[in-house]
């Protein structure tokens, strides 16, 4: 039997509870390009595909979802994370928008700057460098 081939992520799924709020977030400031935006009325819900370079970012957005465990944080996703080619620009341009950054620290095994900030829910998001 041969073994499948995990080439790579096709895509992350999200749900989010402000479609408009996490539209802003994702597309507005973080600039993730729009590959389908659409309304699906027999869920009553929305959904944006985004373009995440060779990846996507599926947003659901729900009526009222249940809160997401952070702390303690729960099993399962534990955060999506973003590499950056300039982690201090970053943070800055995050800053700009009103989006609080952790202050940045390096990862104990690659050595690398980090530093995690979250999406409108509280889902924890990474930067790494």
């Amino acid at each position: 039997m041969v073994k499948p081939d995990f080439s790579a992520i096709h895509h992350v799924a999200i749900i989010v509870s402000d479609y408009q709020k996490a539209r802003e977030f994702y597309v507005d400031i973080l600039g993730l390009p729009i590959i389908r935006e659409n309304y699906r009325p027999e869920r009553q819900d929305y959904k944006l595909d985004l373009q995440l370079h060779d990846a996507e970012l599926e947003i659901f957005a729900v009526q009222n979802p249940p809160k997401r465990p952070s702390f303690p944080e729960a099993a399962g996703l534990r955060h999506l994370a973003f590499k950056t080619a300039d982690i201090e620009a970053t943070v800055d341009y995050l800053k700009s928008h009103g989006i609080e950054c952790e202050p940045l620290r390096t990862d104990d095994f690659t050595g690398e700057k980090m530093t995690f900030f979250f999406d409108p829910d509280g889902l924890p998001l990474e930067l790494h460098e």
